[in-house]
């Protein structure tokens, strides 16, 4: 039986189908028909098949290559009609006789134009879903398909949606990633609104900005209400400014001189550790500086002040640049860029070379000028070509189907558009260059063709409660490390506005997530111990990263003073323990932790105890900086009662309880594990020994590879599943029972990858178990990748015989539930294309037929 499509509220969703193909050798069953119902999904029809019967109430046509739909006016009984994953591009007139339409699927399709004339007589269409097209515009007309309650539309060209208006029984509208700059107001009049969602992310939107739109429907009416009631509003162009570069390029010199308008000299001594922040207001355009240390260490944890929409300028030392060092050009740019476009995908970049007066001469400047654009264009093409190619491999498997949700996030990838700007050479000691570089960035910030989105259209009552934060710091109202409870801001605020505590309440949640975006405050928005708190001063929450996470830090903690260590009630030869745990093992005890902190707050003649207690924690309670460090998977604390994980399971009967998982207590006076600190390998490979052939073994591809740090975030999140684990920089070994899980980062001509191998069993009952654990790792990888949208992933099995380079491939697997995942292949043998032949339980996860009674 083919896949059937099911609709529910929130979209389109894949049943898994019961015939047992999963790996890209399967076979193509023929469509089923039936009276009412006809399937023809996969069959590659380029034309409809001239025998259909034409009172079908229900057509699946998806997954073929129509490129026009010819005939489909004889289906005058069409109640659902399915032509999504086509390459259809007209949308064709003959869509106007089913009047007796009310869901269809036209997403995944190149449609440019709707024709007028046609939704007018669509009356019974109530589900209508268009995404992933080219349309420019909508027909003026589809108002008057009065009976649509859902559509989507994401993932076009639209600018304009105003012909949605006078929609009476839209209820749910999804517009994302479109380029649409306002939201009609009149979408959202309460008097006669049936909206309950509506989203519209990544969008470049001014009115209502899309902060707003976070919050949902109710959010936006209140926008417009705002709006109504005090029509004074006013543009705000704001932009978060983030420099990035290797150690030394010149950002903070370039950072300081933007700043103060005039050329800046630092020092050696004084550059950038951490993140330092600053702020420029030039013609009527407000900048938030945050100038990024450049050291590896400093990086792993960049990713946690990261945001989208945001101007990036990259910095290169022109006079070090070799252009025939192919690592040169990977070390100063392929690396920031390529882990900016897998961070945040749709970036703006501009490059900026310094020290051009440590260059020979001005033919040597430009001469390095040419030769960087042009390999960071082609470093660009190639991404995307690898990423074509792959899309056509999927789609060109013998039952394309099977690797729909795969596809899907390939042409995600593909929509993205990071923007590399040229190249702008700089001599920081000239001020006319400095002049140069400023003019330059308004120019790029204020062009539609950049779409930075900068400019925010806001009512008079949110630039009010804007100011009124502004006054709360500048008053010293606030304590001194700017950590403030939302409640204490709303009442504080409330005391310097003229408005209704609701109100507020709405105004204020935009504000938290605009002001985050752009830099001058930080909200963890998604953490639910620090929701209810805002860090109106990021600065200082920086300087506290910084104790601890930094390229010196055992120099660091060989400096700790014996009063420091008095305070945490620790000796001397304490310290030389946490140094060789340090340097060791990658541990690093609370107590050193908080005494690092502390040493960080004594620079910023911070002395409020209470204050140091709710940051730095206590023997007893850990404070905000712990939290912070282990939701980011900076590091993997130990929980309360062992030295390791006392509540993780010795074994499961499925993902889905490791995903549910134990809430042990963490403990504060115990020891953390930060795998960045690790130097080698040598304890997992001496726990687990050598591969053997017969290992189960599966190979997860990182396209286009895998980010900067995030095998150490894999270990942090592996790790605490298991009661035993031992850290390596590249590997970890996880201990469940008697069984071994090793998880390791490996790179094979050229493509990235992380493997996870476990023995093979002794006994044939014990293959369940061992590939419950495997899809517990694989199901938190899965998880923690989607903190990079750019990036995505294909899981193979390569086949166990020595020497033999074939593999098979998974199909989409993460949405199907357990029972059917150890169901889906019904072979008890499987075939590699080179002809070896090998048990399926070794290569995927399936209980052997003498346990299943079979």
């Amino acid at each position: 039986m083919a896949v059937r499509q099911v609709r529910r509220a929130s979209g389109l969703v894949v049943e898994p189908p019961t015939r047992s193909t999963w790996f890209s050798e399967s076979n193509n069953p023929q469509p089923a028909k039936s009276w009412e119902e006809w399937d023809l999904s996969g069959q590659k029809l380029k034309s409809l098949p001239r025998d259909l019967l034409t009172h079908a109430r229900s057509v699946d046509l998806q997954r073929n290559k129509l490129k026009r739909v010819i005939g489909i006016s004889r289906f005058t009984h069409l109640m659902e009609l399915n032509l999504s994953r086509n390459k259809i591009m007209e949308f064709s007139q003959e869509m106007c006789y089913l009047d007796k339409l009310e869901i269809l699927y036209m997403n995944q399709n190149n449609i440019r134009v709707i024709p007028e004339g046609i939704f007018p007589h669509l009356k019974m269409l109530k589900f209508v879903k268009l995404s992933t097209n080219r349309l420019a515009k909508l027909p003026s007309d589809i108002n008057q398909c009065t009976s649509i309650t859902y559509l989507d539309l994401s993932r076009n060209c639209l600018q304009n949606i105003e012909p949605l208006i006078g929609l009476p029984k839209l209820k749910e509208l999804f517009v994302e990633r479109n380029r649409l700059t306002e939201l009609p107001f009149q979408l959202f009049q309460a008097s006669n609104c049936e909206l309950t969602v509506c989203e519209a992310k990544a969008n470049p939107l001014r009115c209502p900005p899309e902060e707003v739109c976070a919050g949902g429907v109710e959010d936006i009416q209140s926008y417009f209400r705002q709006i109504e009631e005090n029509p004074n509003t006013c543009s705000a162009w704001t932009v978060k400014t983030m420099f990035l570069g290797s150690s030394m390029a010149g950002k903070s010199t370039l950072c300081r001189s933007l700043r103060e308008g005039k050329p800046v000299v630092v020092a050696v001594k004084d550059r950038t550790e951490g993140i330092e922040i600053s702020q420029l207001y030039t013609q009527k355009v407000r900048f938030f500086f945050w100038d990024f240390a450049g050291q590896e260490e400093y990086y792993l944890t960049h990713h946690v002040f990261i945001t989208s929409r945001a101007l990036v300028i990259l910095t290169v030392d022109l006079s070090s640049y070799s252009i025939e060092n192919p690592q040169s050009f990977k070390d100063k740019l392929w690396f920031w860029i390529n882990n900016i476009q897998l961070r945040v995908p749709d970036s703006v970049v501009l490059l900026v070379g310094t020290h051009c007066d440590q260059c020979r001469d001005q033919e040597e400047v430009m001469e390095k000028k040419t030769d960087i654009e042009e390999k960071v264009k082609t470093m660009l093409e190639n991404r995307r070509m690898v990423l074509k190619h792959q899309k056509k491999n999927l789609e060109e498997n013998t039952d394309p189907s099977l690797f729909a949700d795969q596809v899907d996030e390939l042409d995600c990838l593909l929509e993205y558009n990071l923007k590399v700007l040229d190249l702008l050479t700089l001599d920081c000691t000239k001020i006319e260059d400095i002049a140069k570089l400023r003019s330059h960035i308004l120019m790029c910030i204020q062009s539609e063709s950049v779409f930075l989105c900068s400019e925010s259209i806001l009512p008079k009552s949110y630039e009010e409660v804007e100011q009124a934060i502004y006054t709360l710091v500048a008053l010293e109202q606030v304590p001194q490390h700017g950590i403030v409870l939302i409640d204490e801001l709303n009442d504080f605020i409330l005391n310097h506005v003229n408005l209704s505590r609701d109100s507020l309440q709405s105004i204020l949640r935009f504000l938290l997530r605009y002001l985050h975006r752009i830099g001058m405050i930080v909200w963890y928005e998604d953490i639910d111990v620090l929701s209810d708190r805002v860090f109106i001063k990021p600065s200082f929450l920086i300087s506290i990263f910084k104790g601890i996470v930094r390229h010196d830090l055992v120099q660091h903690l060989e400096g700790v003073s014996r009063d420091l260590l008095m305070q945490e009630g620790a000796l001397v030869k304490q310290k030389f323990t946490w140094v060789d745990d340090l340097r060791c093992r990658g541990t690093l005890h609370n107590a050193a932790m908080r005494i690092l902190v502390r040493k960080e707050l004594e620079k910023l003649f911070v002395d409020d105890d209470d204050l140091i207690r709710e940051v730095v924690g206590t023997k007893r309670e850990e404070g905000v900086i712990l939290t912070l460090l282990q939701y980011f998977e900076v590091c993997l604390p130990t929980l309360v009662g062992s030295p390791l994980n006392p509540h993780a399971l010795e074994s499961i009967s499925g993902v889905k309880q490791w995903e549910s998982g134990r809430e042990a207590k963490r403990d504060p006076d115990g020891a953390c594990l930060f795998p960045m600190y690790l130097k080698d390998d040598r304890i997992v490979c001496h726990k687990w020994g050598e591969d053997k052939r017969d290992d189960l073994s599966v190979h997860i591809y990182f396209l286009p590879e895998i980010p900067h740090g995030f095998f150490h975030r894999v270990t942090i999140k592996t790790c605490s599943l298991f009661t035993t684990h031992w850290a390596g920089r590249e590997q970890s070994l996880l201990c469940c029972g008697n069984r071994l899980v090793l998880v390791r980062q490996r790179n094979k001509a050229g493509d990235p990858f992380i493997e996870i191998r476990c023995r093979r069993p002794e006994k044939d009952e014990e293959f369940r178990p061992l590939w419950d654990l495997i899809l517990a790792v694989m199901s938190k990888l899965f998880v923690l990748s989607r903190q990079w949208p750019g990036l995505t992933q294909q899981v193979h099995t390569p086949c166990p015989e020595r020497g033999c380079p074939h593999y098979f491939t998974w199909r989409d697997w993460q949405e199907l539930s357990n029972t059917n995942l150890y169901n889906l292949v019904k072979e008890e043998k499987l075939v590699c294309q080179g002809g070896h032949t090998r048990r399926t339980e070794l290569i995927f996860p399936k209980v052997p037929t003498l346990q299943r009674g079979v």
